[in-house]
């Protein structure tokens, strides 16, 4: 069955979440005309992704997938012989790369026979987790995370968890139809505009209806909770956080703060110019934090993880993303000439403040 969203009232902070509640396992719910929201569960303590559906002419597009588990065909299977009965699937849409949007996107177009899309970056970028288990690439990470100044026990539990993780992939479409930044894509009557941002991932696409004032963010624009952004071995260097801040500014003058975000986690809600102004804020204050843990005394990535993190109790799979955030704020603020860089004789990175 489908279920109706019911408003509420605004929050302290100025965010309006029209739906109370979110969809259980077996429902979806209609955000807006044509637009059903579906919820599918994760094995972490961020215990979910967001899926939709677009009415899309006499069928469906999905707009990403779940991980690629046993649990979550169960979910799908569920949903199919539910409220998602009799549906006709005419594409899938992936926003990124990460398993829990592309998971099981070999899955649903073998089923149903339906083509990919997502951009040229995020696919390519799905092909090299499919392999990213090789020797070679297993010693450059552990090389990294010993660069950063963390221990044998913890680089060994964060490649670990960096393993299983990317395993939750089903085999990945031979082929795939692009989306590329700034071009239309045309879904049922809607018409969308993709945007693209990096930070979170390298080439996340959104999808915006400037007529139906709707807004799939994908995970760059998040409810409640602040999207990951880390660097990792493959680009030691990256300035990821810098591009989220780029992308953050962006969608701050494409969209209206009137339009109605649906995020890949958490619920839908408006006010996407207030929240955007607080995740800018958020990375500024660890990026303070930093700074001023470096004027003390040199550190390590490693030592200034609990200096960031100090609220949160990590799990190795939370520790992982703790310290690729970590590592991504500290190679912004060397861009941004805040902190100084030195190499020590045992081969471990640690930073001053500039």
């Amino acid at each position: 069955m489908h279920t109706k969203a019911a408003a509420i009232p605004a929050a302290p902070d100025g965010l309006r979440y029209p739906i109370e509640t979110p969809p259980k396992p077996d429902e979806a719910i209609e955000v807006a005309p044509g637009l059903l929201w579906i919820r599918l569960t994760l094995p972490f303590r961020l215990n979910h992704v967001n899926v939709y559906l677009l009415k899309d002419g006499d069928g469906w597009a999905i707009v990403d997938t779940g991980i690629g588990n046993d649990a979550t065909i169960t979910a799908w299977t569920t949903l199919f012989e539910g409220p998602l009965k009799g549906f006709k699937i005419t594409r899938l849409i992936v926003t990124h790369a990460h398993p829990d949007h592309v998971g099981l996107a070999g899955w649903i177009v073998e089923r149903f026979g339906c083509p990919l899309h997502m951009s040229q970056v995020e696919y390519l970028q799905a092909a090299y987790h499919e392999h990213r288990g090789s020797p070679e690439r297993k010693l450059a990470q552990r090389l990294f995370f010993r660069r950063h100044g963390m221990d044998e026990e913890i680089t060994e539990a964060l490649l670990g968890r960096g393993m299983d993780y990317l395993a939750r992939v089903s085999t990945l479409p031979a082929s795939f139809h692009r989306l590329s930044n700034g071009e239309d894509i045309v879904i049922g009557s809607r018409t969308f505009r993709i945007i693209t941002g990096g930070g979170h991932a390298l080439n996340q696409v959104m999808l915006y209806c400037a007529e139906d004032n709707i807004f799939l963010s994908a995970d760059q624009v998040l409810s409640k909770i602040s999207p990951n952004v880390s660097v990792w071995a493959v680009e030691p260097e990256a300035n990821a956080l810098g591009e989220y801040l780029t992308s953050l500014a962006e969608l701050s003058r494409i969209l209206p703060d009137d339009v109605l975000v649906l995020p890949g986690h958490g619920v839908p809600f408006y006010g996407v110019k207030t929240r955007i102004g607080q995740l800018a804020d958020h990375h500024e204050d660890r990026c303070k934090l930093i700074a001023e843990a470096c004027r003390t005394s040199p550190k390590t990535s490693a030592e200034l993880v609990p200096v960031v993190f100090h609220k949160h109790v990590l799990d190795a799979h939370q520790t992982g993303f703790a310290a690729g955030e970590l590592i991504a704020h500290v190679n912004h603020m060397i861009a941004d000439g805040r902190l100084k860089t030195d190499l020590g004789a045992d081969g471990v990175l640690r930073f001053t403040a500039a």
